[in-house]
């Protein structure tokens, strides 16, 4: 069995990695406050444009830049879960997320080519398909150091048929007795994900809401934009009871400033308006704080997620996760 850590357990059980102090994790709220009011969060949908308007956010309807006061975003941490369960079809796979606890484990996703093994030394690369993602729920599904499935590669077979994130919503489900973490949701369809989650319970919509067999990570559009699909995929999440992911994929030197406490704070920004979000259209709706915030790779132009940067962004993201109380999505291992 795969051994469970305890990270927010006061613990020295040998070297200990301690980014930030509270003071420095409070120097960087600070400036996220600063940064969510100026210049504020651009918010591509006007549905949620008109929620923050309607809670007392400065809002521009021509610029479309929202303004969010700090008493909004501490309102909202006070009402967003610190520990909530991701639900799998059989019981002894359902994981408890909580801001201090065990550390959980998933796959990556989402890729668009499979490796195929032809022989000794012989290999081809191809489209990822149907079969794939089924066979890497399978997969999970059997490993027990994997605690929940995320979608590890794409229904390439399907694109442009419009129907691809509905199929790489049905087929994990019906492969894996794990939680399934959608990681590429296309909002206008998690009305059909939602009656996925509830045939499985017979129809019972009730059961679907309070025991989710599936969570969705969605990324805001670094830097500092809440998109179309962002901004549905949070809402439609909360008003089903499906856990959200709001998870930052900022690029230090590219899309976020070059130093790590820099790019932190604008990740901060954008996270923790996509929480707000889902605590103003429902209260208490479950939600995760996520990051895959990496480097910039200037001379070859790439996001390294393995980079030394990466474990020290996402190590800090795990600080500031236990700092709001928010259980956390980190990249990396």
């Amino acid at each position: 069995m795969a051994e469970n850590f305890y990270p927010g357990k006061d613990i020295l059980e040998g070297v200990r990695l301690e980014l930030f102090t509270q003071d420095e994790l409070r120097t960087i709220h600070y400036a996220s406050m600063e940064v969510l009011q100026n210049p504020g969060i651009e918010v591509e949908n006007p549905e949620a444009r008109q929620i923050f308007k309607e809670n007392g956010c400065i809002v521009d309807d021509k610029t479309r830049v929202v303004k969010i006061p700090e008493y909004l975003v501490n309102r909202a941490l006070q009402l967003a879960p610190s520990k909530f369960t991701l639900w799998g079809r059989e019981k002894k796979n359902n994981v408890v997320k909580e801001h201090k606890g065990k550390v959980h484990w998933t796959c990556f996703g989402t890729g668009v080519q499979m490796c195929n093994y032809l022989g000794p030394g012989k290999f081809e690369t191809v489209d990822s398909t149907e079969k794939d993602v089924a066979n890497t729920a399978k997969l999970c599904d059997w490993a027990e150091n994997i605690n929940y499935y995320s979608l590890a590669v794409s229904a390439r077979d399907w694109a442009g048929k419009g129907a691809q994130d509905v199929h790489e919503t049905f087929t994990p489900l019906v492969n894996t007795s794990k939680h399934f973490h959608h990681i590429d949701p296309v909002g206008e369809n998690v009305e059909y994900y939602f009656d996925i989650a509830k045939a499985y319970y017979g129809g019972d919509e009730e059961e679907a809401r309070k025991k989710p067999i599936f969570s969705m990570l969605l990324c805001p559009t670094s830097p500092l934009e809440l998109g179309d699909n962002a901004c549905q995929v949070i809402m439609k999440g909360a008003r089903n009871g499906i856990p959200v992911n709001v998870l930052s994929m900022a690029m230090a030197g590219g899309s976020s400033p070059v130093h790590l406490a820099g790019t932190l704070v604008t990740h901060n920004a954008e996270v923790l308006s996509g929480i707000v979000l889902a605590q103003l259209t429902v209260p208490g709706a479950p939600v995760m704080y996520g990051s895959s915030t990496t480097t910039f790779d200037l001379k070859r132009g790439t996001a390294p997620v393995g980079s030394p940067e990466l474990g020290m962004i996402s190590a800090a993201v795990a600080k500031l996760g236990q700092y709001y109380g928010l259980p956390t999505f980190v990249a990396g291992s």
